[in-house]
């Protein structure tokens, strides 16, 4: 058994959050559009029928394709035994999943606060004012509130011993911002020791730290929804 993963091919962007979880689980499947090209995407996707997918990333198992990152790690929960098996816990792990990708959502935002259909330069300004709210009032607000949702067990991981798709979610969100915003997250982190602690703790699982050291890690870079802008980064 093999998934197509759907992804545009040149950024980790919201893919980077399913493939971590295939990677890590050793779940097989191809990274379509990185070995068929951006083209292959727009035609795959076109191709779809009914409840068909708004947008990548999409994950297909033979006629079944699913897109939209939290339900994509729930199917891939549920399919491969990643949650705790409880149905009310593995409910609020979805709760924290949907939760980053609401942080996400803010992230693109600070950098493109007035549409994403214009480039960063045409939106500055505005950019600068995002940056600077989101850095001093919504991301403390983020990352304490999952810092408390890993207080619940005794850690590292969100359900203990065991990892499950939100943490491999908070790594790539601590990677992520610390790339976008080095000054700022560095500045908040003695505040946030267990989020920082679950980022250690994804990157010392085997295919994980594997996967990092391998050129299947598509590198951050300014195209992606974690973006460096030096003038957005305020400590």
């Amino acid at each position: 058994m093999s998934y197509d993963l759907w992804y545009w091919p040149g950024i980790q962007g919201r893919g980077e959050f399913v493939r971590l979880v295939l990677e890590g689980a050793g779940i097989p499947y191809r990274d379509r559009a990185r070995e068929d090209g951006a083209e292959a995407l727009v035609r795959d996707l076109a191709a779809r029928e009914g409840f068909k997918p708004f947008a990548p990333p999409y994950i297909v198992d033979g006629a079944f394709a699913t897109a939209q990152v939290a339900h994509i790690l729930a199917w891939l929960t549920d399919r491969h035994a990643l949650g705790s098996g409880d149905l009310a816990t593995d409910l609020q792990l979805i709760q924290l999943q949907l939760t980053v990708t609401d942080l996400v959502a803010e992230v693109h935002d600070v950098h493109h606060p007035v549409g994403a259909d214009k480039y960063y330069h045409e939106q500055k300004n505005e950019a600068l004012r995002a940056a600077a709210s989101f850095c001093n009032a919504r991301l403390p607000k983020y990352l304490g509130h999952f810092e408390g949702a890993l207080g619940v067990t005794e850690g590292p991981f969100v359900l203990g011993a065991k990892w499950s798709p939100i943490d491999t979610s908070l790594f790539q969100l601590v990677e992520g911002l610390t790339y976008a915003f080095p000054q700022r997250m560095a500045a908040l982190k003695p505040d946030y020791p267990r989020l920082h602690a679950v980022r250690d703790a994804v990157a010392r699982i085997d295919r994980i730290a594997a996967y990092l050291a391998s050129d299947r890690r598509i590198a951050f870079n300014e195209d992606g929804i974690f973006r460096h802008y030096p003038e957005l980064d305020a400590a």
